[in-house]
């Protein structure tokens, strides 16, 4: 059995790190006073630098190793986190994706020349004097004799689980010793008689006496990735001086050399080790080892990495698993066996069970691909010069990861176009009285059983006119014929229309709008426009929960039988013959006092077989919109395991998919908005007449 491919575990690992680190960013520029965020940006890199090295990307470790180096005066208040230093970094930061996914495709000169640009606005922008920052205690002395070596005594205490999760207290001891003179000297009191010790539990301590010219904080570096859990106390000891402390405090053991370890282990009054050690990525051994344990070290509640290939063959299994069920549920509900019945109705609840589990584990919050985003809206900022702020809402709004994953680019074009086409520069929103910084709005939220997905902004709006000139200049609308700003909005979304008087690198030449129209039929959704002249447009995108498995309403028309999503039907009524008589010509009915429009199914599919005589109607709604469809008979609830239906029949509206029955036929399953929106469009024209 092949084992596990490390290069994989490590490009997972640094996708997670390098969205920490961009959002660290984003956040840094909005809030340059946060320290945490400083920090947050650093144990990023940090352990970026670490894994690269262990796992062999020796470049990755190298860049980031020199990015961290220039970001690291920043951690110690030597130069300001301004919009430049985030600038730069972000693109640092993609340099350093492209070594991990493409490292062939990286190019040495301008990963140096981002290095150099980094250099220059973290040194550019360095006070005159190195001093330490000042929330860091320096022992006295330190100030006035720079560069003098300073005694710390540091005590550690590991948790008793640090062995098991991969921490190595020798290499921490090793880093140690590298950073200049020390003594060690292992504490013993928690260590239990003979029988009672656990082997694989860390009970030692130690109490070591260092003597460096570093700061603090490269003491502190060293347990980065062990100090939530560790008893870890760092303490000026001494004057500065350059010789080490001579003996330990009374009462301890004398000082025992460390197992030898590569490289040599940490011993009692070793002789100074070289501060830097230059190896790929200059990240000590301990250091790496450290990293890839705190990256990888499971915690309770933590979540489980798992391909997604594996989540779409269970979901499939999942969907076999509720067709043999109704199968079985059909041969139950023939049968007069009081246990097939039983064993029927309890399979039945175990597949429903799994299938809501299953169906859980692919939802995702849509925050993760909101994130996303705000880079996208800080280049744009930046590229066409406009002040702007982008506001999420409803991250935590579940959406189905496939759809997820296509709706990346129909947002992306969506976001383009608000920034560049509905904003205005900062002159001209002075000018109509708007603040000068605009805002586009990125928000989620649920309506039943569909997700709505908006995209705002508070620019100028759009211009019907404008719009109607350029469909009829292009011959998508008749000259002087009849359209609703609805209508006019809708030819936005066709191939090449563009009403933008420039074209810039943003957007404008017609292109993307209609891959976002293609992308979310594609996904069974529909969009809306709306817009204030002056005020701003907003497109909402209306999409399913899922396209995997739904609960449906079985229906009969004719001979044939048709699935309708069961979150889209409000109730069922009966067309009396009264109702039918009376509609013939005008297709209404009255739903306590509200007129709905309603379709026959059977002249929609044209059914040969006579009518039942008591047909009964479906009422489903689409948003604000309801329709009645006319079937024969109504079945039952049926759980529905949707099959996309072939490129063959791509271009049939009125059907989303099929499903396959218990008895193994095919039902198609009727596409809800289509026909509530075609029902709507007789209605209109009726009224018309």
């Amino acid at each position: 059995m092949a084992g596990p491919d490390f290069s994989e575990i490590f490009r997972q690992e640094a996708q997670d790190l390098l969205e920490q680190l961009e959002a660290a960013l984003l956040d840094l520029e909005q809030s340059p006073d946060d320290r945490g965020l400083i920090d947050g940006a650093f144990r990023a890199l940090h352990t970026l630098k670490g894994s690269g090295a262990m796992f062999g990307f020796d470049r990755v470790a190298a860049f980031t190793h020199r990015f961290e180096t220039a970001f690291d005066r920043v951690r110690k208040g030597l130069a300001p986190p301004s919009r430049d230093l985030v600038a730069v970094a972000l693109s640092a930061k993609d340099h350093i994706r492209t070594l991990v996914d493409a490292p062939a495709a990286a190019e040495p000169a301008e990963g140096e020349a981002i290095l150099e640009t980094l250099r220059g606005v973290v040194e550019g922008d360095a006070p005159p004097s190195a001093a330490a920052p000042p929330d860091r205690p320096v022992p006295a002395g330190a100030a006035e004799a720079p560069g003098a070596s300073v005694t710390w005594r540091v005590r550690f205490r590991l948790p008793r689980n640090a062995l098991v999760t991969g921490a190595n207290p020798l290499l921490l001891l090793d880093e140690l010793r590298a950073l200049g003179r020390c003594t060690v000297t292992a504490l013993t009191d928690g260590v239990p008689p003979l029988d009672e010790l656990d082997p694989e539990a860390c009970h030692l301590a130690w109490d070591v006496t260092l003597t460096t010219a570093h700061p603090r904080a490269a003491i502190e570096d060293v347990f980065i990735f062990v100090l939530d859990e560790s008893d870890l106390t760092i303490e000026p000891h001494g004057e500065p001086h350059g010789e080490p402390l001579g003996e330990p405090p009374s009462g301890r053991a004398p000082p025992v050399p460390a197992p030898s370890a590569p490289p040599a282990g940490p011993a009692a009054d070793a002789e100074a080790g070289e501060p830097d050690r230059p190896i790929p990525g200059d990240a000590p051994a301990g250091r790496r080892d450290a990293d890839a344990a705190g990256a990888r070290d499971p915690r309770p509640g933590t979540s489980l990495r798992v391909q997604a290939e594996r989540l779409d063959e269970l979901m499939d299994r999942v969907g076999e698993l509720v067709i043999a069920q109704a199968r079985l549920s059909q041969l139950a509900g023939a049968s007069s066996d009081a246990n097939v019945k039983s064993v029927a109705e309890e399979l039945e609840r175990l597949a429903a069970g799994l299938r809501d589990i299953t169906m859980g584990i692919r939802m995702v919050p849509i925050g993760s691909l909101f994130g996303r985003f705000r880079r996208l809206a800080h280049d744009l900022s930046r590229d066409l010069g406009k002040d702007l702020e982008l506001v999420t809402s409803g991250e935590e709004t579940e959406l189905d990861k496939t759809m997820i994953e296509r709706l990346a680019d129909p947002l992306v074009h969506l976001i383009r176009n608000s920034i560049d086409h509905g904003l205005e520069d900062a002159e001209r929103r002075r000018a109509a009285g708007k603040p000068p910084r605009g805002t586009v709005r990125l928000g989620a939220r649920h309506s039943g059983a569909e997700v709505l997905i908006s995209v705002a902004d508070d620019g100028r709006g759009l211009d019907a006119a404008r719009i109607r000139a350029k469909a009829e200049e292009q011959g998508l609308l008749a000259p002087g014929a009849e359209a609703s700003d609805a209508e006019l909005f809708q030819f936005l979304f066709h191939a090449g229309f563009s009403t933008a008087r420039e074209v810039s690198a943003v957007s404008g030449r017609g292109v993307g709008m209609d891959v976002v129209k293609r992308t979310i039929e594609g996904l069974r959704g529909t969009i809306d426009v709306a817009t204030r002249p002056g005020a701003g447009t907003e497109v909402t995108l209306r999409l399913p929960l899922t396209l995997a498995i739904i609960d449906g309403l079985l229906v009969r028309v004719g001979r044939g039988r048709y699935a309708i999503p069961l979150s889209a039907v409000e109730e069922c009524v009966e067309l009396t013959v009264a109702d039918d008589l009376r509609s013939r010509g005008r297709s209404f009915l009255n739903i306590r006092g509200d007129l709905v429009p309603f379709l026959r199914l059977r002249e929609l599919f044209a059914t040969a077989a006579p009518p039942d005589p008591y047909q009964k109607v479906v009422i489903v709604s689409a948003g604000d919109l309801r329709v009645g469809l006319v079937v024969d008979q109504i079945i039952g609830s049926h759980q529905t395991v949707i099959k996309s239906l072939s490129k063959l029949h791509a271009d049939v509206e009125t059907f989303s998919g099929a499903t396959i029955l218990g008895d193994g036929t095919v039902a198609l399953i009727l596409d809800v908005v289509h026909l509530v929106e075609f029902g709507q469009a007789r209605e209109e024209r009726l009224k018309a007449c």
